[in-house]
């Protein structure tokens, strides 16, 4: 495996025809972090925050309209008289549809029109980006602070959580990264953040004093961010410190629906928000340091201080390390990682030329089976494509077993070979590669196989290639061959 080839599909998104290998491949890596767009245009096209919460905000106030006109039940809802005289009233399987189920259908394609594209337009920058090994670092850290699209409004703002919190500081320093994630409409709903009440808090002590319901702390958001974050599982700190944390973060909020706030919750739409009603007064113990009571800003020099902790150092080097130089990282090169970032006080630039350094990222053999993202875009880049449809995209990733933005769990998504590597997972690549080749008509995969790979096929694929059938077998096979599935 050449330089030039392990620059282009280990640390980017796999080469292209017609690319040209640099001279100095890890000056060709270093030097994108100057060329990176984080608004590419197909980003900049695409629906934003602003643009999913007005919608989600028109469906919110249409429920309300709907339960003050009809009441919280459908039982609420008046019979239809019978259209016949004498007839019997109209039988509930035969009555008209509730209105508030309409009104989420409407919702949800809404919001499932806005994922499409969503999703085209991740995989549409990544097709066409000259920055490939930024690029790679936004899906990254996309899935380090991993959100779920497994409810109506995830499903809406997954994306532009991404471009919104990651794309903008992934050249930037951790802790700016972990604040815009921390603060993101798409987090604070994913991890029950908005409805996280400080029990002392003006909203907490007027709810409990009427009885009637219970409010109360949530404590997802404040556990992910010590576990999965920053310091990672088993680093030191304990129950008391999720606790303290979540009480630091109530006031956090998003609203999602217009007109008068509730529960002291006032704003646009799908914006964060401080609502000074929910948030628990007092100072924080937090990892043995106090906090004084500052409203807002308790919980951001939390933040600060987690990302300059050791733990934290430590906890992203490893990561990084897995997914540039295996799945068993390599001690020495998370130790320089380490030190890279705790010497820069968190600057990733600088972390990700400590990579770039790094010899074990640089060994011969293949370190990384890619996943079905991983491959999918490595596939396309391969044949030249540069514009895939929202449909089609969607479809092929929920075939190949990776949603996007859909880990159905706040660790993400995982980076080692074992989840990805499966007969049956492989075998659906061999169905998408198939169906690749079908519409990739001209294409010789002899000549194709040695342009991306120069010198580095192997006897069996270069074999097989050309005993194939047809052109578009050969295709097939060179998009399945062990060159194109592992980095």
């Amino acid at each position: 495996m050449t330089a030039y080839r392990i620059a282009t599909h280990r640390f980017g998104l796999g080469p292209r025809p017609g690319d040209r290998p640099d001279a100095d491949p890890r000056r060709w890596l270093t030097e994108q972090f100057a060329r990176f767009a984080p608004a590419a245009p197909p980003i900049a096209a695409a629906p934003g925050s602003t643009s999913a919460a007005e919608r989600l905000a028109a469906f919110y106030d249409e429920q309300r309209a709907i339960r003050e006109q009809y009441g919280p039940r459908r039982a609420a809802m008046p019979v239809p008289p019978p259209t016949t005289p004498g007839a019997a009233a109209m039988p509930d399987a035969a009555m008209p549809a509730d209105p508030r189920q309409l009104a989420r259908r409407a919702a949800g394609r809404d919001a499932r029109a806005i994922y499409a594209a969503s999703v085209a337009a991740r995989t549409n920058a990544a097709l066409v980006s000259d920055t490939p090994f930024v690029e790679r670092l936004v899906h990254f850290w996309a899935n380090h602070f991993a959100v779920s699209a497994d409810k109506l409004e995830l499903v809406a703002l997954s994306g532009s959580f991404e471009f919104e919190a990651i794309r903008p500081h992934v050249l930037g320093r951790f802790a700016d990264m972990l604040s815009a994630v921390e603060r993101h409409p798409a987090m604070l709903l994913y991890l029950d953040q908005a409805v996280s009440v400080g029990p002392a808090s003006t909203v907490g002590q007027r709810v409990a004093a009427r009885g009637r319901r219970k409010v109360g702390l949530n404590e997802n958001l404040a556990r992910e961010i010590l576990e999965l974050h920053t310091l990672g599982v088993r680093t030191g700190y304990t129950q008391g410190d999720v606790t303290e944390l979540a009480r630091a973060l109530t006031g956090w909020t998003v609203p999602l629906a217009r007109g008068p706030g509730t529960q002291g919750v006032q704003g646009p739409p799908g914006r964060f928000v401080f609502a000074p009603a929910l948030h628990e007064p007092g100072a924080r113990t937090i990892l043995g340091k106090s906090y004084a009571e500052a409203g807002e800003t308790q919980a951001q020099a939390v933040l600060a201080d987690l990302a300059r902790h050791p733990a934290t150092a430590r906890h992203l080097a490893t990561k990084l390390a897995r997914h540039f130089a295996g799945d068993t990282p390599p001690p020495a090169m998370i130790a320089r990682l380490e030190k890279a970032y705790r010497d820069s006080d968190g600057d990733l630039p600088s972390v990700y030329r400590a990579i770039v350094a790094s010899s074990e990222a640089w060994v011969e053999q293949p370190v990384k089976f890619l996943t079905p993202w991983e491959w999918t875009i490595a596939a396309y880049r391969a044949l030249g494509v540069r514009q895939v449809q929202p449909g089609a995209i969607v479809g092929l990733l929920n075939q190949l077993g990776q949603p996007t933005w859909k880990p159905g769990q706040p660790v993400g998504y995982d980076d080692i070979a074992a989840s990805w590597a499966g007969p049956d997972a492989v075998m659906r690549r061999v169905e998408a590669a198939e169906r690749f080749a079908t519409r990739a008509a001209g294409v010789d995969a002899r000549a194709l196989g040695s342009e991306l790979f120069p010198a580095a096929l192997s006897p069996a694929t270069t074999q097989a290639i050309a005993r194939a059938e047809s052109p578009a077998q050969a295709t097939a096979l060179l998009l399945v061959a062990p060159e194109m599935l592992r980095r």
